[in-house]
C-alpha cells in the first residue's frame, strides 16, 4: 500500500522534520512527540508507518503517552545494538541499572524509567546516538561547563561533535526540501 499524503500527513510531516538523520540512516535515533487528535486516528497513522519502515531497518516505539501526545522514538535497531554495547555506555547503563544491553529489554527498562520520572532520564542520550563521553559529562556537570551545544551538550570531542551536527542539519534540509518537492517517506528512507 502506498502512502498517501492527504490520509498521513501529520505523522509523515513529523518523521520527516524530527527522524531525517535517522531515516537516511546517520543517526540510531530520534524522538518527538505526537499531538493526537484522537486514539483511532493515532494509532492508525503509527501503525501504518511502523509496518512500512520496517522492511527498510527502521523501528519504532512509544515510549510515553497520555491522551494528548505520544513520545515516539524512531530508530535503528542494528545502530542502537552497537551504541548500547560500546564499552563506555555500557558501564553508563550497568550503572542505571540496565542488566541487559538488548535493545528491546533496554527500552523496557528505559519505558519504565520515564514513566516514573517527570524528567527525562539522562541515559536517554544513548539510545539516540549521543557519544557516551556526553551523557556521562551531562550527567557529571548537570548540564552546565560544556565545550558546545547543537544536537546535544558537548563535553568530549568538538570538532567531532560540529561535523556530526552539520551533517545533521543538512540531512534534515535537504529531507525537508525533497518532502516538500513530493518524494515519500519511503523513497527517503535508506535501507540500513
Amino acid at each position: 500500500m502506498k502512502p498517501n499524503k492527504r490520509f498521513f500527513p501529520r505523522f509523515e510531516h513529523f518523521l520527516i522534520e524530527y527522524c531525517a538523520p535517522t531515516l537516511a540512516g546517520l543517526k540510531t535515533g530520534n524522538l518527538f512527540s505526537f499531538p493526537k487528535q484522537s486514539h483511532a486516528e493515532w494509532k492508525h497513522e503509527y501503525l501504518f508507518w511502523k509496518k512500512q519502515l520496517r522492511p527498510l531497518g527502521v523501528r519504532f516505539s512509544v515510549l510515553k503517552e497520555d491522551e494528548k501526545r505520544a513520545l515516539v522514538y524512531v530508530f535503528r535497531s542494528t545502530l542502537l545494538g552497537k551504541d548500547l554495547n560500546n564499552g563506555f555506555a555500557a558501564g553508563l547503563l550497568t550503572k542505571y541499572g540496565y542488566g541487559s544491553l538488548e535493545p528491546r529489554q533496554a527500552l523496557c527498562l528505559l519505558k519504565r524509567r520515564l514513566a516514573e520520572s517527570e524528567d527525562f532520564p539522562h541515559e536517554i542520550g544513548l539510545f539516540l546516538g549521543y557519544p557516551p563521553e556526553d551523557v556521562a559529562g551531562f550527567i557529571r556537570h548537570c548540564g552546565k561547563n560544556c565545550k558546545c551545544s547543537g544536537c546535544w551538550k558537548v563535553y568530549g570531542n568538538r570538532e567531532e561533535a560540529e561535523l556530526r551536527f552539520a551533517r545533521y542539519k543538512k540531512c534534515s534540509e535537504v529531507y525537508r526540501r525533497l518532502w516538500n518537492e513530493g518524494r515519500t517517506v519511503l523513497q527517503l528512507t535508506a535501507a540500513v
